[in-house]
């Protein structure tokens, strides 16, 4: 590897010129340091205090950032680790060391040699407000943060197919996620094991015991895939459920008769229920939304239009039977 420090201006007689990364001009420096993966980024960080230094930019990290904890870090999450931050800043604890955040063992997956790794550790300080700073406490489980879970549970009346809130944080030894649910509102209360394909960040800033307000009513006709807030008591948080938009009663389906995007009345289908039941179907208005709920029909939110990517996500959830009626509704089986 190339020396570290700069070369001398004037250098003996046949003694060979050696080239220093910290010759490149800044920019030609950062370009190659952005093209470094995870591992060479860490070891690059090992040659010398000044690489130290650079290696550890936020915007050489956002990088690496979003690529592993993008899909399910989201307004909420930042939130709650800069209001960590502001506590770790004003306290009189000593400022958070690398070691702290990135012991032997967990350099040890990326190759580096412990003993290599425990002198870079000692001798750099990881600013705690950094991208680092925030991957590695997401890397190490410490840190608890704000997200949704994908939650599917086959029961006697169907598939309960829904998303709901809770505090999440990553095991790296099994590359999954334990979620924790305070309210007891869906699910156990805390989940072990939980899949990356079941995490996703909040797609609304909006707190689980709020209603949204929707912006999509208006634009809404048959055929469309949405998520619904609902909830079964007053005292629990709302949780998003996957349904369709339905036809009125009084249209036949066809195109090209339907008036049905014309009506206040918005109907509301979720087919993950058998035809009959009383979850099935029900009815909304695009002027008076949410309506007023009760303890039997339970309490409706807001609405969100998916796009075909989070209407995707949602259908790779459900059985495969279920998929014909769901992509179909009213082809005749």
């Amino acid at each position: 590897m190339a020396s570290c420090s700069r070369v001398e201006n004037e250098k003996p007689k046949g003694e060979e010129r050696m080239i220093s990364l910290l010759d490149l001009p800044k920019l030609i420096l950062d370009c190659i340091l952005e093209r470094l993966s995870l591992a060479d980024l860490l070891n690059m960080m090992q040659v010398c205090s000044s690489l130290r230094e650079t290696c550890t930019s936020d915007h050489l990290w956002e990088k690496h950032f979003q690529r592993k904890w993008g899909r399910v870090i989201g307004d909420a999450a930042y939130r709650e680790w800069r209001s960590h931050v502001a506590s770790m800043l004003e306290s009189n604890l000593p400022k958070p060391l690398f070691e702290s955040l990135i012991s032997a063992q967990r350099l040890s997956w990326i190759s580096t040699k412990p003993e290599t790794s425990g002198k870079v550790m000692k001798s750099a300080t990881l600013p705690i407000d950094s991208v680092m700073a925030f991957y590695f406490a997401l890397e190490n489980g410490k840190f608890w943060f704000p997200a949704q879970i994908y939650y599917r549970q086959n029961g006697y009346t169907g598939v309960l197919l829904l998303c709901y809130d809770a505090e999440v944080n990553y095991v790296s030894q099994t590359d999954t996620f334990r979620a924790r649910n305070c309210s007891n509102g869906w699910g156990t209360g805390e989940e072990n094991n939980v899949e990356w394909d079941r995490v996703r960040a909040p797609p609304l800033d909006v707190p689980p015991f709020m209603p949204h307000v929707s912006d999509c009513l208006r634009d809404l006709k048959p055929g469309d895939h949405i998520e619904i807030q609902w909830k079964s008591r007053t005292d629990l948080p709302f949780a998003w459920w996957y349904a369709r938009i339905g036809h009125l009663g009084s249209c036949d389906g066809n195109p090209n008769h339907c008036l049905c995007h014309e009506s206040d009345t918005v109907i509301v289908e979720f087919n993950q229920y058998p035809p009959g039941s009383r979850w099935r179907r029900t009815t909304t208005s695009r002027k008076h939304h949410p309506r007023e709920g009760n303890t039997v029909d339970g309490f409706y939110g807001g609405i969100i239009k998916l796009s075909d990517e989070e209407t995707a996500k949602w259908l790779s959830f459900w059985p495969n039977g279920f998929l014909i009626r769901v992509r179909f509704p009213y082809l005749q089986q």
